[in-house]
């Protein structure tokens, strides 16, 4: 199994940057890195519970599980779950790739991890907020037209990847 590397290079290059950055302005770069540790400190938690997670996906769950639910014969069940999921996940997005990740490489479909994703742009806790702004009826629209965005880009995704593999 060849690994991916994308991530030791990608690390790489921050760090060169960073001294490039550090000979030119020190102090500048110095209160960048600061910023970048603290972002670091918030994020841990968050990180390690979605490793957690992944471990219990691992070591709990069976390709076959994910494939009936997330996978190729999941249905409208998949898509229900997919769209669900991405409204109530919390934190920032980029916590939530490494779980996909495992998902996606133990079968869900990619036009499923796309929904959920897309789903993420309705916030519960700030249904509230819009309602008070806008009302009822826009929120309910708007919402509705963001579910239905998500649930189409997915498949647009699972058509692309059907041609992609009849090729």
């Amino acid at each position: 199994m060849k690994k991916n590397k994308s991530g030791l290079i990608m690390l790489g290059i921050v760090i060169l940057l960073y001294a490039v950055l550090f000979s030119i302005k020190p102090d500048t770069t110095l209160d960048a890195l600061g910023e970048s540790l603290d972002v670091l400190k918030m994020i841990i938690p968050i990180l390690l519970i979605v490793f957690f997670l992944m471990a219990l996906l691992g070591t709990f769950i069976d390709e076959k599980a994910i494939s009936k639910h997330l996978g190729e014969e999941s249905g409208a069940k998949g898509w229900l779950l997919a769209l669900v999921g991405g409204i109530l996940s919390h934190g920032p997005g980029y916590v939530w790739y490494p779980l996909l990740q495992n998902l996606r490489e133990q079968g869900a479909r990619d036009g499923l991890v796309i929904a959920f994703v897309y789903a993420r742009a309705i916030k519960i806790p700030w249904l509230p907020l819009m309602i008070s702004y806008f009302g009822w009826i826009f929120t309910l629209v708007y919402t509705f037209y963001v579910v239905l965005g998500a649930y189409l880009q997915g498949v647009i995704a699972d058509k692309l990847d059907n041609k992609k593999r009849n090729l």
